[in-house]
Parts: C-alpha cells; structure tokens; sequence
C-alpha cells in the first residue's frame, strides 16, 4: 500500500505530515510513500530530499490522492479534500469531529476509513502517537519566545557595570502539556515562574521544574486530572471566584502571562480579565494559547497581536506550531508512523484496522461507512489519585496494649524455636558421637543468632548488611589457604576454587558496601 501526503490548502499553514526520515521508517512497515511537489517547503522540505529518501514526488493533490491508499494530513481536510476519497482509502489527520459534524458527515459518505489524530486516547500505551500533546509542547515552547521577542527586558536577571537588571517575572495558566513546556522553557531562560492549575496533582510537577506554584485558600475539593482523561474539569462559581481574586493579586506583579487552559469541544474559560490587563506593568506581554477557542484572556483577538492603552501587548496567533514548522512536521510524521505501526502489526504494508484496540478505536471517526464517533472510553483508563484516610491515632492506653500484644507474640515464637532444637539437638544427641554434637550445638546456635539478627533488621537496610555479611562471612578463607598445602591435588583443586569464591565475597561485599553508602552522600 502507499500512503500520500498532499499540500496543506488551509492558509499560512507549514507543515507537513511526512518527512525524509519518516518515510525511511514507513519503508521498512512495507509502505511506499509519495508527496505533493512543494509540500514541505513550508518546512525546509525539498522535493529533491523527500526523492533521495525513495518518496515518490507527484505533480499535484489529484494525483497523490489517487496513488495513495492511505491520506496523511496536518489539517482537517477540504471539501475539495473530501471529494477525492472512497471506500478504498484511509484519511489520517486532525479532524476536530465534535466541532466538524457536518465535515464528518461528508467524510462518512465517501466510505473512507478516517483516524483523527486529536482523537487519539491519552493512555500510557498511546503516548507515542498522542499529536495533540506533540503539538502543545511545541506551542508552549514557542509561547515563551514570542513572549520575550515582545518584551523590552531580558528574563535572567544581571548585575552589570551599567546597573542591575531584575529577573522577568512570568505567570503561566494551566499546567498540561504547552503549560509544563512554556515552565520549562521560562526557567531555562532565567525567569522566576509562577504556574497556576486546577489539578492539584500537578503541583509537584511544577515546583519539581523550578516554578512556584500557585495556591488557593480553598476548601473545595477538586476533580483529579488523571479521572478526566488528563484534562481539567470546569470549576465551581465559588472555585472560579476565588481563582480570579488571586490573579488579581498578582497582575501588578508579573511582567509576563502565558494562559494555556483549554477543556477540549467547549470554548475556552476567561480567565484574565479586562480589569487585570489594565493592573498590569506597562510593556508587559500576555501570550493566549487558547485563541483559537476564544482566548483565555477577554481583551484577545483571534490571530492578531494589539497593545492596549496601558501598553501591554496581547498575542492571539493561532499557529505556533506552524511558526516551528520543521520541528512540528518532524514530530507530528513521527505520530503517524507510530501510528501507521500499530495498524501494520504483520510489517506487511497491509493495514488491519482492528476496532478491537484500544487507540485505533478511540481515534477512529468513520468505519466502514458508518460514523464511530464518540469512541467507548478506553478499557484501560488513566488512573486518579486515590485519596487515602488519614490512619486513626491511637491512645496511649491502645499503644500500650499494642506493644504488649507484639512482645508476648515475639516471646511465643523464640520459646517455639528453641524448643523445637532442643527437641532436634536431643534427637541427634541419641546417635550421634560426642565429638559430632559439640560441633553441631554451635552450628545450631549460630544459625538461630544469625536468624534472630537479619529477621529484625530493617528491609531498607537488607542490601547493605548483606553485603558487608558475605565480606565478614569471607573468613572461611583462612580454612582453604591451609588446605593449599595438602598433597592430594584434588584437596588443592578445592582449595583454590574456595580461596577464589571467597575472594569474590570479601572484595564484591565491601565495594557494594561502599557504593550503596555513597548514594546518601551529598558528595
């Protein structure tokens, strides 16, 4: 089968679905490959690199459609797009479906099996092929540069000769993936980072990148993300009153304000308000992420950048990833080869559309002819903090009993062990020789001391004790040098053997000794 990759037709878009690289790794799934001429110029792409990678360049769409049983797109298609499948093809592209009935409907019609790739589930085992989050890493990186491509100041702080310049102070919305990415990106470059979410799990996240993150003197509990699929649930009134009451707070403070929260299939929460721009530091930047959707910030204009009277500039672009398209288009083909994998299980070339999987059925819309849309939720779910009650604290009188419930129970089972080698040692005492027994009474007592010292240690100290036991235990070596010396060769043979394996003990018991110690050391 050969997959096609057409021009993207929707204006000022630069990516491309199919790269050089990609195309080498779909050669070895037994696909052919073959590209629009000029479709990755956008992204750096020439039609003589895409040649040398063995992808066939074709003339125009009309021609790739046609050769090609499988369609990969960035964009949702056109209706011109549209006109070209049947029953025949596969489309792989975003699709949007909730916000493109219609465009589905159409796409149903044709008999065309269609994957959207922003419908992929967010399970571990899909994360390979999750293009939504490939995106937002992307746009979160992309933000924080044209954040400081509009701000007048550096954002690390200085000491120069000239004076001191302060560190830049930047606020971001939202901690999923564009949200973590813009944190990233803001620390690395110097900023102090301020992250805000309403998914309190991601908080350790957050400070574990650097940024402080945001509390709210709240009471409410809230929904964990991890039980929405990784996205966050709309807040309460009383949530959301409190969360604009500290933004507030804190507009006078930050220079910087990057807003990534978007719930997906609803309009995106306002979340800084006109008031809030006009509090803000003049020559402050607000950069919206969620401007396709309505933007996060009342005062945004979908793809366009306006400086308000206060002059803080507010960007609305809706392309970032475009903006990278050479990066954006290296990820998102990855995302489709991935996916291209698990709809080749045999490496054949042949695509088997298994409705029995988990990603293939959660990203399929069309099937057969028949609208898939909204998928099951996925057998395997993500799953959410569990909330554990806090253990009963006991009185001093239910301690006491505790202890005393412990102890009788240790003393019952040291009294049991040391009747049962009473019993053993009298029972051998009755054939044995007298010689043997002496020896054997101390084996007995060294065993059960032993027992006694490694069953109460600590399981955290299990590794190192060990260790330095098989080197202290080594001392068996003095019993085979002395056998060295014996005139049977075998006795030697034996002896040699026990000095080596004992050699292995003592050296290979301090050096683990000494390695696990140094990982609690600072340095």
């Amino acid at each position: 089968m050969k997959i096609g990759v057409p021009t993207e037709l929707f204006e000022g878009e630069r990516r491309v679905a199919l790269t050089p690289d990609s195309a080498k790794q779909l050669a070895k799934l037994g696909y052919e490959t073959a590209v629009q001429s000029g479709a990755g110029l956008g992204a750096g792409i020439t039609d003589a690199a895409y040649a040398e990678a063995g992808v066939e360049v074709l003339p125009d769409a009309a021609a790739v459609f046609e050769a090609a049983d499988v369609i990969a797109k960035v964009r949702p298609p056109e209706d011109s797009e549209i006109e070209l499948l049947n029953k025949d093809k596969t489309l792989i592209s975003f699709f949007y479906p909730a916000a493109n009935e219609e465009l589905m409907e159409s796409a149903r019609a044709t008999g065309a099996n269609v994957i959207a790739m922003d419908m992929v589930p967010r399970i571990s085992r899909a994360q390979k092929m999750d293009a939504l989050s490939s995106m937002a890493n992307i746009a979160g990186y992309r933000a924080v540069i044209e954040a400081g491509n509009n701000f007048g100041r550096f954002f690390t702080g200085q000491v120069t000769a000239a004076g001191k310049v302060p560190p830049a102070k930047v606020l971001v919305v939202g901690a999923g993936v564009a949200g973590l990415a813009a944190i990233g990106t803001s620390t690395s470059l110097g900023a102090i980072t301020l992250a805000f979410d309403v998914r309190p799990e991601v908080a350790e996240q957050i400070e574990s990148m650097g940024a402080e993150f945001v509390y709210l003197d709240f009471d409410e509990e809230q929904t964990d993300g991890a039980a929405t699929g990784g996205y966050a649930a709309p807040s309460s009134p009383e949530f959301r009153e409190a969360q604009l009451a500290k933004f507030r707070e804190l507009a006078p403070e930050v220079d910087i304000v990057i807003t990534t929260a978007l719930i997906p299939n609803r309009d995106a929460p306002v979340l800084w308000t006109k008031d809030m721009v006009e509090l803000m530091k003049p020559g402050s930047v607000i950069v919206d992420l969620a401007a396709e959707r309505g933007g996060n910030c009342e005062l945004t204009v979908k793809d366009e950048k306006i400086v308000t009277d206060n002059d803080v500039t507010i960007v609305g672009y809706t392309d970032f990833p475009s903006r990278m398209a050479a990066q954006s288009s290296a990820l998102y083909s990855t995302n489709i080869r991935h996916m291209m994998t698990d709809l080749t299980p045999e490496k054949d070339g042949q695509i088997n559309h298994n409705m029995e999987d988990d990603v293939i059925r959660g990203a399929t819309i069309a099937h057969e002819g028949e609208i898939t849309f909204p998928p099951p939720p996925p057998k395997i779910q993500a799953i959410a903090a569990q909330k554990k009650e806090a253990p009963k604290e006991l009185t001093p009188e239910e301690i006491r009993e505790q202890e005393a419930a412990a102890f009788k129970a240790q003393t019952r089972q040291q009294f049991t062990l040391l009747g049962a080698m009473a019993v053993l040692i009298l029972g051998v005492g009755l054939v044995a020789p007298a010689s043997f027994m002496q020896h054997f009474i101390v084996f007995v007592l060294a065993v059960f001391v032993g027992f006694q010292v490694i069953w109460n240690v600590a399981h955290s100290l299990h590794t190192p004790l060990m260790a330095v036991t098989n080197a202290i235990s080594s001392i068996i070596i003095l019993g085979a040098l002395m056998q060295i010396g014996s005139s049977s060769f075998l006795v030697i043979l034996l002896a040699a053997l026990s000095v080596f394996m004992a050699g292995i003990n003592i050296f290979g018991g301090f050096l683990v000794t000494r390695r696990m110690l140094a990982m609690f050391q600072k340095s």
